[in-house]
C-alpha cells in the first residue's frame, strides 16, 4: 500500500498509534490491494471536522448467481486501529441505497464486528470479509430504475427487502418507548424510580450485572411487581431501547485510582458492545464513574456516532444553577455547569430567558455575570449528589431525549472542536437534547480563570486515557 504522498504521511503522523496504523494497513493491502488510501475532512454528525486517512475500493459480492462490485469507504478514526472504521457505501449516480439491517438510509455500515470491535482481535481484513458475507445475505444497493424493462434480479431484491420488513418495524409515531437501565444498587434504582414517575415510557429493562459491584437492588422491584418494569440478568433484554443508561461500576477499596478506572474499563468491555449491537439507534446515557472517562470509554467501545452516546456529567449541578440563580437571585436566565465533573468546573449563562423560545445560545463573558455566576456556585455548595438526585438528574436528560423536546442539558459529550479544544476528551457541555442524541451549542470565548479550569481538566483527563487499556 502506497503511504507515501506528502498529504498521507502528513495525516498519518497525527495517528496516536501510528506504527500499529501502518501495520494495519499493510495486512489490508495483501489481502485487499484494491482498497486504496487518500485523506479527507470527515464531518461528524455534531458538525465537528477533522482531517482523516480513509481508504476507497470495491468489494465483491455475489447474489443469485451474480457478481457485483460495491463501492464502499472506511474512515479511519485518529485512534485506529483501537478504534474501529466509520464504514460508508459509495454509491454511483444509478445505484440506491437499500436500507437495511446492516445499512442505513444514509449509507452509514453497521456490522457486528464494528459493534464488538477490540484489536488485535478485531481487523478491517475480518470486518471486509463479514461485509462480503452480510450484503450477500441482504444486497444493500440496487440499480436505479428506468421504468422500462426492470432487472429480475432488482424485483428479487426489493421484494426480499418488503419481506425482511414485513411487520417488523412500527410507524414513526407508534415506536414504542423503551428504556434500559443497566446496573443494579442504589442509582440504578433511583434511576428506575424517576424515569417511571417522569417519563411515559412503554417498558422499563432493569438490568443487574452480576460483575457490578453496585449489583443488587433488582430483587424488591422483582418482588413487588411494578407495572411496564422487567427484571433481566442478560443484556439482550434491552434490544430495541430509546435510550439506555448505564450505571454499573466495579470499584474495589483496595485499588488504585488508576486501577480502579482500568477495572471500570474493563467491565465496560463486556456490557458496552452488545448494548449498541442490540439497541444501535439508542441513546447511549453514562452515569458510572469517573463520567466524563466512562463517557469517553463507552463512545470508544460502543461504535456509535459522539452525537448518541453521553454522560450524565454535569446536568444535575447545572438544573440547580438555573434554579437558583432564578429564584433566589432573579435572573430568569438558563445556566450551565460546564467541564470536567471537578472542583475545575464552571459556569455559563444563557443570553435568553428560561421562558424563551428561541434556541438559547452562550452569553458571552461579562464583568456583570460572573459575581452572579460566582454567588450561585456558593449557594450550591452545600448540595451533595444523592443517589435520588442522580436518578432524577438522569430522567430529565431521558425524557428530552423520549419526547424530543430539545431542551438544552449540560451533559459530558466529545469536546473535541468545541472553543478551540483540540484534544479527543469528554466534558460537559451545552446540548440540545433530542430523539437523534445532543447537538452541542456554539462554543465562546472564556475568561482567564474559566479558561484555565477547562485547560487543566483536559490536560488531566487526556493523560488518564492514555494511561487505560481500552
Amino acid at each position: 500500500m502506497d503511504l507515501s504522498s506528502e498529504n498521507i504521511l502528513r495525516i498519518l503522523s497525527k495517528y496516536k498509534f501510528h506504527d500499529v496504523a501502518v501495520e494495519e494497513l499493510q495486512k489490508i493491502h495483501r489481502i485487499y490491494s484494491g482498497m486504496k488510501p487518500s485523506t479527507g475532512t470527515y464531518t461528524f454528525s455534531d458538525g465537528t471536522q477533522k482531517d482523516l486517512l480513509k481508504l476507497v475500493g470495491n468489494i465483491p459480492v455475489k447474489y443469485d448467481g451474480r457478481s457485483y462490485n460495491f463501492p464502499i469507504q472506511l474512515w479511519l478514526i485518529d485512534s485506529f486501529p483501537f478504534t474501529p472504521p466509520i464504514c460508508l457505501l459509495r454509491p454511483t449516480h444509478n445505484m440506491v441505497i437499500r436500507e437495511g439491517k446492516h445499512v442505513d438510509a444514509k449509507g452509514r455500515i453497521h456490522l457486528p464486528g464494528l459493534h464488538s470491535w477490540d484489536h488485535p482481535k478485531s481487523s478491517v481484513v475480518a470486518l471486509l470479509n463479514e461485509m462480503i458475507a452480510k450484503f450477500e445475505e441482504d444486497p444493500p444497493l440496487s440499480s436505479k430504475s428506468t421504468g422500462e424493462n426492470k432487472d429480475p434480479h432488482e424485483l428479487l431484491a426489493f421484494v426480499s427487502n418488503l419481506q425482511i420488513n414485513d411487520g417488523g418495524s412500527r410507524p414513526q409515531d407508534q415506536q414504542i418507548n423503551k428504556v434500559s437501565v443497566i446496573g443494579g444498587g442504589d442509582l440504578g434504582v433511583a434511576s428506575v424510580m424517576s424515569i417511571l414517575a417522569k417519563c411515559k415510557v412503554d417498558k422499563l429493562v432493569f438490568i443487574d450485572v452480576a460483575e457490578s459491584s453496585t449489583k443488587g437492588g433488582s430483587s424488591d422491584l422483582e418482588i413487588f411487581n411494578l407495572p411496564k418494569v422487567e427484571i433481566s440478568r442478560d443484556v439482550s433484554a434491552s434490544a430495541g431501547s430509546r435510550v439506555v443508561v448505564v450505571t454499573a461500576n466495579a470499584w474495589s477499596s483496595d485499588q488504585s485510582y488508576l486501577s480502579l478506572v482500568q477495572t471500570n474499563v474493563d467491565l465496560y468491555r463486556g456490557i458496552i458492545p452488545n448494548l449498541a449491537r442490540v439497541s444501535p439507534n439508542a441513546v447511549l446515557l453514562i452515569a458510572s464513574q469517573p463520567v466524563d472517562i466512562m463517557a469517553h470509554v463507552a463512545w470508544r467501545q460502543s461504535g456509535l456516532p459522539p452525537t448518541r452516546v453521553i454522560g450524565a456529567g454535569c446536568n444535575l449541578d447545572s438544573e440547580r444553577l438555573s434554579h437558583i440563580l432564578d429564584i433566589n437571585l432573579n435572573t430568569h436566565k438558563q445556566a450551565w455547569v460546564i467541564g470536567e465533573l471537578s472542583d475545575n468546573k464552571v459556569a455559563v449563562m444563557s443570553n435568553t430567558g428560561l421562558s424563551s423560545s428561541v434556541q438559547p445560545e452562550i452569553a458571552a463573558g461579562s464583568g456583570s455575570t460572573k459575581p452572579l455566576l460566582d454567588r450561585a456556585f456558593e449557594l450550591m455548595k452545600n448540595r451533595g449528589q444523592r443517589a435520588w438526585s442522580a436518578g432524577l438528574s438522569i430522567a430529565d436528560i431521558t425524557n428530552s431525549v423520549l419526547t424530543n423536546s430539545m431542551k438544552a442539558h449540560s451533559v459530558s459529550t466529545l469536546a473535541q472542536g468545541w472553543g478551540g479544544i483540540g484534544a479527543e476528551v469528554f466534558l460537559s457541555l451545552p446540548c440540545i437534547m433530542g430523539s437523534t442524541g445532543s447537538t452541542r451549542l456554539a462554543g465562546v470565548s472564556l475568561g482567564k480563570e474559566e479558561d484555565e479550569k477547562l485547560r487543566t481538566s483536559i490536560t488531566s483527563l487526556s493523560n488518564l486515557m492514555s494511561q487505560l487499556r481500552m
